[in-house]
């Protein structure tokens, strides 16, 4: 009887295993802090030496930690690219589903990959996360099909953004409860009372609101 066949040996190329380092540290990063995350965990996890990591991340754990915070915000950025069929808060409600969904799988690690919970902050992880914050506000003024935002409702859709960002974490803190389907529901409801509210209080808002009830 023969040998059973082995698997032929492929080398990775420098992105792939660029990539897979990636992975392995947003894996622990998910559900452990960042600075609770040594760069031997990493290599660990990749199935790779120490220094193989240091060859990929010449300044140690604070570069990986910047490359995976940057490699998460892209794919965030992604749960807010919802094309634009069907009414304004179904659209929405299909975006939100995407942001829970990676909440969700992050876990643990979300407020230190995405809040600045970490000891290894800096202007750098920073601008990323505002990054994140800024797609998603102009995702939203696309779908509101306005160009031009005025003060008023440009603030509005931060505020939601911000609660949206502190509902996650809550939910997080209170075991993913409500479950996510109502926290959607929920969310949504909030951001059609804000633009309600601020209508009262900003003409544009107000026809902004006119036209999408006209589209309904």
């Amino acid at each position: 009887m023969p040998p059973p066949a082995v698997p032929a040996y492929r080398r990775l190329s420098v992105e792939e295993r660029r990539s897979q380092l990636l992975d392995s540290a947003l894996g622990l990063f998910a559900h452990r802090a960042p600075e609770d995350v040594s760069l031997d965990d990493v290599a660990e996890a990749a199935g790779v030496s120490r220094p193989l990591v240091y060859r990929y991340f010449p300044g140690g754990k604070q570069q990986l930690y910047e490359a995976a915070l940057r490699s998460a915000a892209e794919e965030l950025r992604h749960c807010f690219d919802e094309p634009r069929d069907g009414p304004l808060l179904t659209r929405l409600g299909r975006a939100l589903d995407r942001y829970l969904r990676f909440v969700d799988e992050h876990d643990a690690g979300f407020s230190a990959l995405l809040q600045g919970g970490s000891v290894v902050e800096t202007s750098r992880t920073t601008a990323t996360v505002d990054g994140v914050r800024r797609a998603a506000a102009e995702h939203i003024y696309s779908h509101l099909d306005v160009a031009d935002p005025g003060p008023r409702l440009r603030m509005t859709v931060r505020m939601w953004i911000t609660a949206v960002e502190a509902s996650s974490l809550i939910w997080l803190d209170e075991g993913k409860q409500p479950p996510a389907e109502e926290l959607r529901d929920w969310l949504i409801e909030q951001f059609a009372a804000i633009l309600t509210v601020t209508a009262g209080r900003d003409p544009q808002t107000a026809g902004l609101l006119s036209a999408l009830a006209a589209r309904a």
